[in-house]
C-alpha cells in the first residue's frame, strides 16, 4: 500500500512506516503532522486517484528529526565588469515518519429549514430589467475614400552642357 502526497508544494511517494525528508516544519520532535493532500492511493485492491485530492483519506506523521543539509555556495558575478559577490547557505530539513493511513472524519453540513424567499422590489433597490429583444443587426456602409491627392513631380535632372574645348 502506497500513496502520492503533496506537502509543501512538493510530491512525495509514501507507505506506512517509511520516512521522508521535507523543507523545514515548524514543530518539536515527536509532535504529530497531518498528510490531508492525498493525490493519489493504491491499497492494493483499489487505486483512487484524486481531482486533485482524494477525499475522505488522510495519513498520519510525526516529526522525527530537523537538520541542515551541507552547504551550497552562492557566487554571481559580471564579466569584465568587476563585479563579484560570493555568498553561502545551508536549507533547513525536517524527517517525518508516516504512520497510519486512515479515512478523514466527515463533517456534516447543516441545511436550512426554510428556503429562502425573494422579496420584492422596493423603491431604492432597481426592479428586474425584462429581457431585451435583439434587433436584426444592419450593416452600414463603409465611408468613401478620399480622392488621393497627386503629389508634385520630382524636377527632371538637367543635362549637363558638353565642355567646350580650345583649338
Amino acid at each position: 500500500m502506497y500513496a502520492l502526497i503533496e506537502f509543501a508544494g512538493k510530491q512525495f511517494k509514501v507507505e506506512e512506516g517509511s520516512s521522508i525528508k521535507v523543507p523545514y516544519v515548524d514543530g518539536k520532535v515527536g509532535s504529530k503532522v497531518n498528510f490531508e493532500k492525498v493525490i493519489y492511493m493504491d491499497d492494493g485492491k483499489n487505486k483512487m486517484v484524486g481531482t486533485p485530492i482524494v477525499d475522505g483519506v488522510k495519513i498520519d506523521g510525526k516529526i522525527i528529526s530537523h537538520g541542515r543539509e551541507r552547504k551550497v555556495v552562492v557566487f554571481k558575478f559580471k564579466r569584465r565588469k568587476g563585479y563579484q559577490k560570493k555568498n553561502t547557505h545551508r536549507q533547513e530539513y525536517s524527517i517525518l515518519e508516516v504512520g497510519k493511513v486512515g479515512k478523514a472524519k466527515k463533517v456534516a453540513k447543516k441545511e436550512s429549514a426554510k428556503p429562502v424567499e425573494s422579496k420584492p422590489a422596493t423603491k431604492n433597490e432597481a426592479a428586474p430589467k425584462k429581457a431585451a429583444t435583439k434587433k436584426p443587426a444592419v450593416k452600414k456602409a463603409a465611408p468613401k475614400k478620399k480622392a488621393a491627392t497627386k503629389k508634385p513631380a520630382a524636377k527632371k535632372a538637367v543635362p549637363a552642357k558638353p565642355k567646350e574645348t580650345k583649338e
